[in-house]
Formats: structure tokens, C-alpha cells, sequence
């Protein structure tokens, strides 16, 4: 085959650039990774989003939450190893598996109202969230050619969060009319569990990085699968990792925020079919969300660091903008309670406000993970390094999002509440910036050295 720089001789001759809707491009792939998580996290996130699970009572809900983030913790850092020793299918197939069973804890709860089935439950899919999201990270961020990374990571997002939109409005037509029901009923919880069953077979489809081809010939890097020891010790070297240091307090701020916004603004100030059309807005946000932040990281100027400076100032003074106008909401129930609940027919312009901060929630949420995403992403090139440092990063986020649902459990003043989710993004800006401006590479090569292009 011939360079792109050559002269077309005969058609004959001419050559032929292969099509990115090929089963084994890096677009397919990170399509389905993003159906696979559109089914099984995408419906998790549906399931969250209406506040304590779909249920009156958010106990059960943050004490299951509180296990799956611990264990996620764990085994969202060892995830990477994992990948490394498994390959990718049995991996994400293992993960996968785990989000039925969580969905199917609520469907026993909303009968019996035992909330141990749901902690275990919690606790199972902890694990399997960790293996799912470090493979994820890896797919992601590796797949992709270097130059197009933010705008895979776009796509990417987009996808899985449709599966939150669609999930949304599962609980909002099948309760439409209890208008004074509490709950939700079995129907939503089995209609979770149809797709989430439905994205562990998916997985079953994700290709190994050694026969993934690029669109310009090139493959993904060929790994060989890794072993015990070799993993232990370069997982136990991500916490001495400037780097990883670095984006620490992204990660931790990076979930944290979901108890907050799922149960205290979500949960709080609408009714049953209302929570469900907001969670459409709010995944749907999300996805316009990583596309605009997804152009800006791959598009906006030719210096990578600079897209990253400009990635990072646009994120900042959104999020700034957005917290402040949570704020002004959270002014108006600082006792934690909101008298009479938002309907979306009945509460005219009452219901416009918070819908519109709940959307914006929902916006600087994808996009402050795009871009640490992308930060991770331009950090190396090879799937086992980057299965590593999204492991780590989704360690960290699962930690962070553990304390914060107990925090939620044990009652804690919902503008302190606020105040901390807010300090911990503004924290988290200049941090990012210190590690684009050290470790981010202009050009083809990542911090690890390898070439973007390795030989095919």
C-alpha cells in the first residue's frame, strides 16, 4: 500500500484507505464499549438519578451505595491488573454481570424492605465496577489515534449516556400516572435489569487492542497479557506517581457529587414522574456536554497543551457559574425540606429553575469527566499503562463517592454539602493545569516515551 502523499497512478493501484466502520476500527469498538456501558452504568445512572434508588426512603439506597463505592475503590485501582491479565473480554464481561443482580436488590426491597440484599448487592457490583470501568478507560483512551482522542472520548460519552436518558424515561412512562405514588414499581426495576443483562453479552464483542486497526493502518499497541507480580508492583507504584497525585483531587471530586444532586436536588424538590423526565434532561445534558468539551480538547488549537489550558479554563468558568446558581437554589430550603413538590405539568414557572440548574448539573458533570479523561489519555498511549491510570483514577472516584454517601446518610447540612462539592472542583483546575503543563507532550509521543504510531 502506498503513502496518503502519493499520486493516484490507475485505480488499480490507488490506495485504499480503509473504512472506520469496520468491525475491528477503533470507532466500532469504542461504540460498543459506550453500548455496553449505555445498558449496565448508563441504567445504574437512571437508577441513581431518581434519588434513593426509587425509593421514599433513601437509607437502603445510601448504605448500598456506600458498599458498592467502597469495594469500587478497591477494585477500581486493581481493575487495570486485572485487564492486563484477563484481556478485555472477560474483564468487561465480569463487570458487567454484577449490575442485574443490583437493580434486582430494589425489586426484592420495594416487597420485603430488607436493605441487606441491597448492601451485598451494592458490594458485588462494587467489584464488578471496577473491572468495567479500568477496561473502559483502557478502550477509550487507547483505541483512539492520539489526535482524536477527546473527540472518541465524546463519542464515547455520548453513547453511555444515552443509556441514562432512555433510562430516565423507563421510570417516567411506567409511573406517569401515580402522581402520589412514593416509589417506583417492579416494572422499572425489571425493565433495569433487561439491559443491563443485555450489555454483559455485549461485551462479549469488545476486540483486544492487537486487532484493533487505526484508519491509517497503524494498530492499537500489542500487549502481551501481564502477570501477578508484575501488575502488584506497577499498581503499588501509581501512588508514589506525580502524576497520578496530581489528578487526585479531580478524581475524588469527580462522583462526589452525585449524592447531592441525585437525592437533595432530584430527590427532594419533584415528585415520582417529574425525577424521571429530569434524569432525560440531565443524561442528555451529559451528552451535549463531552461533544462541546470533546471539540475544544481535539479542535480548538493546534498546541495540545494549549487545548488542554483552554479545555480546563472553559470547564472551570462553567462550573463556577453553576455552583454559584446552586447555591441561590440551596438558599431557599437550607432546613433540608421543600414543602410541595415540582410537577413538570402543574408547576408552571416554579419548575423551570431548578429543572435548568439539575440540567446544568448534569452538563459540567461530563464535561469535567471528558476532560480528565482526556488528561489521562495524553499521558501514554499503550493500554496497559492507560488501564492502570484509569484504574487508579476510578479508585479514587469510588473512595470519594463512598464518603459522600454517608455523608448524605448522616445528615449533613445540604449547603455544607454544597460548599464542599463546589471547593472540591475549584480545587481541582489549577492541579489539572500543573499536569498538562508538566507531563502532556506536544506532538505524536506520550509520557511513557511510545511513539502515537507504532508499527503495524
Amino acid at each position: 500500500m502506498g503513502s496518503v502523499g502519493e499520486p493516484v497512478v490507475s485505480p488499480s493501484t490507488a490506495p485504499v484507505r480503509p473504512s472506520p466502520f469496520r468491525y475491528n476500527s477503533p470507532l466500532a469498538q469504542v461504540s460498543l464499549i459506550g453500548l455496553v456501558c449505555f445498558c449496565c452504568p448508563g441504567m445504574f445512572n437512571a437508577l441513581s438519578g431518581m434519588g434513593g434508588g426509587g425509593q421514599v426512603d433513601h437509607t437502603a439506597a445510601n448504605n448500598a451505595n456506600t458498599a458498592l463505592y467502597t469495594t469500587f475503590a478497591i477494585f477500581g485501582v486493581l481493575g487495570g491488573g486485572f485487564y492486563n491479565l484477563l484481556g478485555p473480554r472477560l474483564t468487561l464481561f465480569a463487570g458487567c454481570s454484577t449490575y442485574a443482580l443490583y437493580a434486582g436488590s430494589f425489586l426484592y426491597y420495594n416487597h420485603y424492605h430488607h436493605q441487606l440484599f441491597a448492601i451485598l448487592a451494592g458490594a458485588i457490583l462494587g467489584i464488578g465496577a471496577g473491572l468495567l470501568w479500568a477496561g473502559q478507560g483502557a478502550i477509550m483512551t487507547s483505541y483512539p489515534p492520539p489526535e482524536r482522542k477527546g473527540t472518541y472520548i465524546s463519542l464515547f460519552w455520548a453513547i453511555f449516556n444515552m443509556g441514562g436518558v432512555i433510562g430516565g424515561l423507563i421510570p417516567f412512562f411506567l409511573n406517569y400516572h401515580r402522581t402520589d405514588a412514593l416509589s417506583v414499581n417492579d416494572g422499572t426495576y425489571i425493565a433495569f435489569m433487561c439491559f443491563m443483562a443485555a450489555g454483559a453479552f455485549l461485551s462479549l464483542g469488545i476486540l483486544p487492542p492487537s486487532r484493533v486497526v487505526r484508519d491509517n493502518g497503524t494498530r492499537a499497541t500489542d500487549v502481551a497479557y501481564s502477570n501477578v507480580s508484575t501488575e502488584a508492583v506497577e499498581i503499588l507504584k501509581l501512588f508514589a506517581d506525580r502524576r497520578m497525585l496530581l489528578i487526585v483531587p479531580a478524581a475524588w471530586a469527580s462522583n462526589f457529587f452525585y449524592s447531592y444532586q441525585f437525592n437533595n436536588v432530584n430527590g427532594l424538590l419533584f415528585n415520582l414522574r417529574t425525577k424521571g423526565l429530569n434524569n432525560v434532561f440531565y443524561w442528555g445534558a451529559q451528552m451535549v456536554g463531552s461533544l462541546a468539551i470533546g471539540y475544544v480538547l481535539d479542535f480548538s488549537f493546534r498546541s495540545r497543551r494549549t487545548r488542554g489550558y483552554v479545555g480546563i479554563t472553559v470547564v472551570a468558568v462553567l462550573g463556577t457559574a453553576i455552583w454559584a446558581g446552586g447555591l441561590a437554589n440551596q438558599l431557599r430550603y437550607t432546613d433540608g425540606v421543600w414543602k410541595d413538590e415540582l410537577d413538570f405539568k402543574n408547576s408552571g414557572a416554579d419548575y423551570a429553575g431548578p429543572f435548568v440548574l439539575y440540567f446544568s448539573y448534569g452538563l459540567l458533570d461530563a464535561m469535567f469527566q471528558s476532560l480528565c479523561y482526556w488528561v489521562i489519555g495524553a499521558l501514554a498511549d499503550d493500554s496497559q499503562t492507560l488501564s492502570r491510570y484509569s484504574g487508579f483514577y476510578k479508585g479514587v472516584q469510588s473512595a470519594g463517592a463512598a464518603v459522600a454517601w454517608q455523608i448524605d446518610t448522616h445528615k449533613v447540612p445540604l449547603l455544607s454539602q454544597l460548599i464542599v462539592n463546589w471547593s472540591l472542583t475549584t480545587v481541582s483546575y489549577p492541579l489539572l493545569a500543573v499536569l498538562v503543563m508538566l507531563f502532556v507532550k506536544e506532538g505524536n509521543t506520550g509520557e511513557d516515551g511510545a511513539s502515537d504510531y507504532p508499527k503495524s
